[in-house]
């Protein structure tokens, strides 16, 4: 095919923060955040999912429409977005807003200010939708805003971020750094920050804040681009093409030469947001960009509806819907607004504004793909064009879903959405009138999930005036998503219904009809509740005469997006004895993530001639390995050298614990499904993973046991870890005594807890560089640098002087960034050091999730003894813990889960724990590692016994809590009685969370409501930790600016912060002159193995206070040191500044530089944690969606050294708590191997799924002397407080069973049952009924 010169660009023209770019050696498979990361210095955009789910890669892009002279601003994921799809445009990344330099942008200090960013890995993607929102709030026409505010609405606010994931803050911050930029904002309900203080008035407040001036627009599109020619582009057709197609002449072109070249591999792209689901492996040699033709890019309107075309995306869509709902064209306009709400569910807002409707059709039709928009589109009788060649052909949606695969050739044209009228035939002066309705059941109210069930219902009704009825005159019904390879109509329900009197009968058939249509496919997840036509709330459309079933439909109002976040409170009481020390200052260093300027491992530059690794992991759980090969034809060019257990010149280590190794790669058997058995190395990372993914293992598994799949098969097998007696748990009291006092008993009770994944943000990552004298250094992303070391060491076969591990901030760890860091470190070391060049690796999400091994499933057995009143005698367990298949820090887990088991006064307990060795990927620590099961395993035991004995569950917990006297019985580390701080916190949070009232309120609510029913819970936690030995080292400089080390890790939980408070503090204690702002002169460095030895794990929720303990001995060192000239200064000159003493001190040769290593005493080195929460959760009985409406916490940190750093922590941990009681679904196949691999399967909770109202209160709770400087950990105990949502769904569900046995009139109590961990929407609407409304129906029937 010829193109014209005048058509043909060989290069692409675009801008990066307002900067020219011209690119012209570019693969057209690469993407912009390629681009970004890889050839540019802007590295704030971060790869975390790679499939358009996380938030962490978005950037502001902007088009100049030259015939309107305007340009639309809109986020993108720019890990979908290709580079060639950005010809022309304009890019603007967090950079781009401002920086340290130059000044920061106020969307970066207030996001600092408010606390709202930890580990910093997805605050750049937060400040970039909150940015886009701005600049578009700016272009509507809403009255000028308050001076420092944006037009921005405080729900546009919020909503801004709903598709960002964060896992570390719990988003309540987020969500205020956000709404303090609404000009409707209410100052009283921004939560708390380092701007104002408590008791400031409004005008203070305003002035506090950094200043937004919203006429200060930064220009996101300059003016050189307007210029640029935007035609047909075409890149190196010898190898590669790119064409941008104007006509669909050309297009039809381009299609035909497609054809005649034989075997050329062709991709028809718009968006690229299918690669986010659909992860393709093989690469094109020729794409074909369609959205400059203009059919496919218009949306038009005429009396027959509307037609949208193709190439439009879903915003867009959204957009022109709701416009066109406003002209007053009844009831078309009904129906194209709830369209359009439906789809903003889609997804979320950076997708929707790339991913085009006919892409996701399209997808509906040749890749199962479960379509939102092609089930709302079927039920309306939406139409679609379609180009075969030379030909176009219109065909109704349902003709279009049916038919076979669609050729690659064949083309969408345009969606048709009909009017009204042109549904039903219904105008304004008939009586006849139109229902309908949208529904999707999915984990996310607000989208960013795939649906369990959706479907659109339409209906055309008219009264009857002489029988005062409602008679069904028309309807269309469709379902999908629930299991079949595409939406459909449920044709015999429209037939029963069309013509029919609407009644309680008639309604009771219809459903019974639905359960016969909707049947799922054999391996779908979950098949009776997506069979289950009550999951989409689908009958609320049916408003039908008899008063009962209305007032089912009263109660539905599923299409109403829910109000996020209440008015929260944040109680922190200050405490300014050691000040700094106690201040809630800003998180170090939080600006600099919020602009992107903070550097993780994988911003680091590649060095020179810099290689990539991939792992190959197994796939089978125990089977010998013959050999690796790749498929030959699809292996990508640079490709270097593929490593194994046979290139290793030492140890075959990978990791380390005092439990014993962990090998780096399989030997000549494979263990487990995602064990290492080999490390390809390529070109670039691309590279790597595709030949990866290429790799094809052969495996021989005769003569061999079949694996151990299950802890009843390793008891069977006798397949058990070690526990050593220096960490094995001790039994308390006598369980046959205390059996024996009981007046009932439950026996051999069982529950099973299943695994959670991390979900860090930033993956797996290392830098390997080899350096001289055989020597190497290893940049990773680890919270136990010093066992790397080691680990390395030993593997090379090298002396461990030979070895440096460099670590300066984890983008998220929870525990996963320990040991199973460790080999990741070690193969990019091996790798660099057996190829004499640096090698890199930043794993992709998918093998992250394969080889973590996360949280320790776990089988328990229980039996309890209690007397009539609640009280627990006694309590004997029996534990099955899944370890896997080697030991990590599993033998530590009994040791673990018997401090938090322990909170309640069992009388006597007793236990049987066994840590079985199975065939599943290895368990590790995760935050809390065993004290949450634990938790669960308590509540589960308390909920069992007041079901029992139909009692209040509240009143059995309070009548099992310690007194002062059972808690030193229980636990060897009390303390004294005044630290026992529990019973003040127990009745403390009853009072400031009005739990009696609300129980009473509740009880209320559910008796007046059928299909939702509320829940409340309130729980204590016990939690006890242990102080590690830290080094810490402080080096005063010649200008008087101070460098700390320390052997803790920055992972996001505020320890650099403490310590620069703790050495401000220790130091000021020399009382030189203008130390006022010494806190700026403190700066923390970045770990180095051979710098400060014995970092030890940042671990256990204590590494923190034991770092700030450490640098404090060193303060006190040079401040003993510095001491005798300041006198002696004083003496002659009077007062004192800190740089003259330092420049004395330095010329009379006094060591500026302190080293420590400190070592808790024995009787300081465990103590408790305390705390409580309530939460009231609301269950909706159709769906089994659970929203958190409320969530109370007092937690007793001691004495703060940072309240705002520890609340943070608190949300924090609450909230991934909730990911694990109710959301987080980390499952695996029959063989072992994790089959959630990514955000697609894998639901952390966003902020549409936080409670609604989140009150915390930081509890300052005296002297405790014994701890430094009286405070204590904050970071893990809080996340066993989450137990409590839990346990206000049980009480809910409770509701819903009492009610259902009423209708079928059974009397008897079904309050006792059991609750899975998750308990996700299907696990909730299974235990509240999966036939409630036929039973409730047949109740008025009977």
């Amino acid at each position: 095919m010829e193109f014209s010169e005048s058509a043909v660009k060989n290069s692409l023209v675009f801008a990066i923060n307002g900067e020219r770019f011209e690119v012209s050696d570019i693969h057209p498979s690469t993407t912009l955040l390629e681009f970004l990361r890889l050839r540019t210095p802007f590295k704030g955009a971060k790869l975390s999912c790679g499939e358009g789910g996380c938030g962490a890669c978005v950037v502001l892009l902007s088009k100049y429409n030259p015939v309107l002279d305007e340009v639309d601003d809109f986020t993108v994921s720019s890990c979908l977005t290709l580079l060639c799809s950005v010809n022309g445009c304009s890019i603007t990344t967090t950079e781009g807003l401002g920086n340290s330099k130059n000044g920061f942008h106020p969307i970066h200090e207030r996001f600092s200010g408010f606390h709202a960013s930890q580990c910093g890995f997805c605050t750049p993607g937060m400040c970039m939708s909150l940015f886009s929102a701005l600049v578009n709030a700016e272009k509507t026409l809403r009255p000028e805003p308050p001076t420092g505010f944006s037009k921005l609405k405080v729900s546009e606010a919020e909503r801004a971020i709903a598709g960002n994931l964060c896992r570390c803050t719990g988003y309540r911050p987020i969500a205020d750094a956000c709404k303090s930029f609404a000009a409707d904002v209410d100052m009283e309900d921004l939560g708390f920050n380092s701007f104002w203080r408590q008791g400031d008035g409004k005008e203070v407040k305003i002035r506090s804040l950094p200043l937004y001036n919203h006429n200060d627009t930064i220009c996101t599109f300059p003016e050189f681009l307007k210029t640029e020619n935007r035609s047909t582009l075409l890149l190196d057709s010898r190898r590669y093409s790119w064409h941008n197609p104007v006509s669909l002449e050309e297009l039809q072109s381009l299609m035909g030469f497609v054809e005649d070249e034989n075997g050329t591999q062709v991709k028809v792209v718009v968006g690229n947001t299918g690669m986010g689901y659909y992860k393709e492996i093989e690469s094109y040699r020729k794409y074909i960009d369609l959205r400059s033709i203009p059919e496919l890019s218009m949306i038009r309107r005429d009396d027959k509806g509307i037609n949208i075309g193709a190439t439009v995306t879903i915003s867009k869509a959204i957009e022109a819907l709701r416009e066109y709902s406003k002209g007053g064209f009844y009831p078309g306009g009904m129906v194209y607004k709830k369209i359009a709400d439906h789809m903003e569910k889609i997804a979320s807002g950076f997708i929707r504004n790339s991913a085009s409707i006919g892409g996701n059709l399209v997808m509906a039709q040749r890749k199962n793909f479960p379509s939102d928009l092609a089930t709302v589109l079927l039920a309306v009788g939406s139409t679609v064009n379609i180009m075969n060649g030379p030909k176009s052909e219109e065909l109704t949606l349902e003709e279009f879903l049916r038919r076979p695969e669609l050729d690659s050739k064949i083309i969408l044209l345009s969606v048709e959405v009909p009017a009204g009228d042109q549904i039903t035939g219904i105008s304004s002066e008939t009586e006849k009138k139109l229902l309908f309705e949208t529904y999707r059941a999915a984990p996310r109210p607000l989208g960013n999930a795939l649906p369990y069930l959706n479907a659109a219902l339409m209906a055309e009704v008219f009264h009857c005036k002489s029988s005062n009825e409602i008679i069904i005159s028309s309807c269309r019904f469709a379902f999908g998503a629930f299991g079949t390879k595409h939406p459909i109509r449920a044709a015999k329900v429209e037939e029963f219904l069309t013509g029919k009197l609407l009644s309680v009968r008639v309604l009771y058939e219809a459903i019974k009809l639905v359960r016969g249509i909707v049947v799922p496919d054999d391996g779908t997840s979950s098949p009776a509740y997506r069979a289950n036509p009550e999951s989409v709330d689908g009958y609320s459309t049916l408003r039908v005469k008899d008063s009962e079933t209305k007032r089912i439909s009263s109660q539905l109002d599923h299409c109403k997006i829910p109000t996020l976040l209440s008015p929260a409170k944040q109680v922190v009481e200050l405490n300014r004895q050691y000040h700094p020390v106690g201040e809630p200052i800003a998180k170090s260093g939080a600006a600099l993530q919020a602009s992107g300027e903070a550097v993780y491992v994988d911003d680091i530059p590649s060095p020179t001639n810099c290689l990539h690794g991939a792992f190959i992991y197994s796939t089978k759980p125990f089977a010998r390995v013959k050999g690796i090969k790749f498929k030959p034809k699809s292996l990508p060019d640079g490709v270097s050298s593929l490593i194994s257990f046979k290139d290793i010149p030492g140890e075959n280590i990978g990791s380390k614990t005092i439990f014993g190794t962990e090998p780096l790669f399989a030997d000549d058997f494979t263990q487990c499904a995602g064990q290492y058995i080999a490390f390809v190395v390529a070109d670039t990372q691309k590279h790597a993973d595709m030949a990866a993914n290429l790799a094809v293992v052969d495996y021989d598994v005769g003569n061999l046991e079949p694996p151990i799949l299950s802890v009843e098969e390793a008891v069977r097998r006798s397949s058990f870890f070690e526990v050593p007696s220096y960490v094995s748990p001790k039994k308390v009291g006598d369980f046959s005594k205390g059996m024996a006092e009981a007046d009932h008993k439950i026996l051999s009770a069982e529950i099973n807890i299943g695994s959670q994944y991390y979900f860090y943000m930033e993956t797996q990552t290392a830098l390997a560089i080899p350096d001289e004298d055989n020597c190497i250094v290893v940049y990773s992303s680890i919270q136990c640098p010093e066992y790397a070391h080691v680990t390395i060491s030993r593997c090379l076969g090298i002396p461990e002087h030979n070895v440096r591990v460099i670590t300066r901030r984890v983008g998220g760890g929870f525990g996963g960034k320990s040991i199973r860091a460790m080999p990741v470190a070690t193969a990019c070391a091996l790798a660099a050091y057996k190829l004499r060049c640096p090698v890199r690796i930043y794993m992709n999400r998918k093998t992250d999730m394969i080889i973590a091994g996360g949280r320790h499933p776990m089988k328990i057995t229980y039996s309890v003894g209690f007397k009539s009143d609640g009280k627990i005698t006694a309590l004997h367990l029996d534990i099955l813990i899944n370890a896997g298949i080697t030991a990590d820090i599993s033998p530590i887990i009994p040791n673990n889960m018997l401090g938090a088991l322990k909170k309640y006064d069992w009388g006597a307990l007793s236990f049987d724990i066994k840590v079985c060795k199975t065939n599943h990927s290895t368990k590790s620590a995760m935050r809390a590692p065993g004290e949450v099961q634990a938790t669960f395993i308590s509540e589960a035991v308390i909920e069992h016994v007041a079901s029992t004995l139909s009692m209040e569950v509240d009143s059995v917990r309070s009548k099992n809590l310690h007194t002062y006297t059972s808690l030193n019985f229980f636990y060897e580390c009390a303390g004294e009685p005044v630290h026992y701080t529990l019973p003040l916190i127990w009745d403390k949070l009853a009072i400031s969370s009005s739990f009696k009232q609300r129980t009473e309120m509740i009880k209320q609510f559910n008796m007046c409501n059928k299909w939702k029913k509320r829940g409340i819970s309130r729980v204590p936690i016990v939690h006890e930790v242990l102080l590690r030995p830290t080094p810490g080292k402080v080096s005063i400089l010649s200008d008087g600016s101070v460098a700390v080390e320390v052997g803790g890790i920055e992972l996001g939980q505020g320890l650099w912060t403490k310590v620069k408070q703790m050495v401000a503090f220790a130091l000021s204690s020399i009382r030189c002159d203008r130390m006022d702002d010494f806190l700026k002169k403190v700066r923390v460095i970045q770990s180095d193995t051979l710098s400060l030895i014995q970092g030890g794990f940042t671990a256990g929720s204590t590494t923190s206070e034991s770092s700030c303990e450490a640098v404090r001995l060193c303060c006190n060192v040079l401040v003993e040191r510095l001491t005798p000239i300041k006198e002696r200064l004083q003496e002659q000159v009077g007062s004192v500044e800190w740089g003259t003493l330092i420049l004395q001190a330095q010329g009379q040769a006094v060591n500026l530089s302190a080293s420590s290593y400190y070592v808790p005493d024995f009787s300081s080195m465990r103590y408790l944690n305390y705390g409580a929460a309530v939460s009231e959760v609301e269950v909706n009985l159709l769906t089994g969606e659970t929203a958190i409406l409320q969530s109370d916490i007092i937690y007793d940190c001691g004495q703060s050294l940072n309240p705002a750093v520890d609340l943070g922590q608190i949300e924090g941990a609450f909230v991934q708590g909730i990911g694990f009681f109710m959301f987080e679904e980390y499952t695996t196949n029959s063989e072992g191997l994790v089959v959630a691999e990514g955000t697609w399967t894998y639901k952390i909770p966003t902020i549409d799924t936080i409670p609604k109202q989140f009150n915390v209160d930081v509890m300052n709770s005296g002297h405790h002397r014994n701890q430094i400087l009286s405070s204590k950990a904050s970071g893990e105990p809080p996340l066993l407080l989450a137990v409590s949502v839990h346990c206000a769904t049980r009480a809910a569900i409770r509701e819903a069973r009492q009610q259902l046995l009423s209708w079928t009139g059974q009397c008897k109590s079904d309050s006792t049952f059991q609750l899975e961990v998750p308990a996700t929407m299907p696990v909730v609407k299974n235990l509240c009924g999966l036939e409630n409304v036929e039973t409730y129906l047949q109740t008025l029937l009977s």
